[in-house]
């Protein structure tokens, strides 16, 4: 993994997401090495490259500082290209700058996260009159999370810190997604209640987005599991099982009173 110290311009980016107004990316590039992140398409990189490398904007926290006494109010959204929680955040502590700097301004936050390392910024984000702290959850298999997302949190970790974060009466959220093509439709009302047992208020669900390069990688990175590898190459194609899914989703959610938003 290649660690690069760069400086940056800017640091609030418009953003087109629903719900957000700006976005902000303390890192390029991530860690977690995901197979199937829609990012290298965004930022017209190498997916081979993906995964080896990642810029660190050391100078983010006083870009930021100086944008935000002229920016007008509005969402801010951490991270909406690399996890502000990668393990590189553990040396270099550049997302927590950032929300000290949105924190004096007291901004609405929007954290999404793959890592319990955001549980290390429980103290700042609870100050915030506004915000919330979306984990990116795609099945509860582990295993599978191991092959798909291997130097992301497990899957327990990510709910144990969003139960802790909801202890703490920080709103969090799930992000169902991109859900896994090996994930039953009969299991659904079991992972809701999964979900909802540790802090989930709502859950965003997404299906697994095929977007150039991303059925290439995924197959090259479950290729030795031949059950595994049956399994997606069944339903990733198969749009009456995402359809399934969908409407098995609306129902739980429905007969267990949480709102599913659908982002199919």
């Amino acid at each position: 993994m290649k660690i690069n110290e760069i400086k940056c311009k800017t640091a609030l980016s418009n953003s087109r997401l629903p719900g957000l107004d700006y976005s902000l990316n303390p890192y390029r590039g991530c860690q977690h090495n995901c197979c199937y992140c829609y990012v290298p398409n965004i930022l017209r990189i190498d997916r081979s490259q993906w995964g080896s490398f990642v810029d660190v904007k050391k100078n983010i926290p006083v870009v930021l500082s100086n944008e935000l006494r002229k920016k007008k109010p509005g969402v801010v959204g951490i991270s909406t290209v690399t996890d502000p929680y990668q393990p590189v955040e553990k040396k270099y502590d550049l997302t927590r700058y950032c929300l000290e700097q949105i924190l004096i301004h007291d901004l609405p936050v929007h954290i999404q996260t793959k890592s319990d390392l955001v549980l290390k910024d429980t103290d700042l984000i609870s100050k915030f009159s506004d915000v919330e702290v979306m984990f990116s959850i795609a099945t509860l298999n582990d295993y599978e999370r191991k092959i798909l997302e291997p130097y992301s949190s497990s899957i327990q970790n990510r709910l144990k810190a969003m139960r802790k974060l909801s202890d703490n009466g920080i709103k969090t959220t799930v992000f169902f997604g991109p859900i896994y093509p090996t994930v039953k439709k009969e299991d659904l009302p079991i992972i809701i209640d999964k979900f909802i047992e540790n802090g989930a208020e709502e859950i965003m669900v997404d299906k697994f987005n095929l977007k150039p390069g991303i059925r290439e990688n995924t197959i090259h990175n479950i290729k030795r599991n031949p059950i595994l590898l049956d399994t997606f190459m069944k339903n990733i194609d198969n749009s009456n099982y995402f359809e399934n899914i969908r409407d098995k989703l609306m129902e739980s959610g429905k007969n267990k009173n949480i709102r599913i938003i659908d982002a199919f």
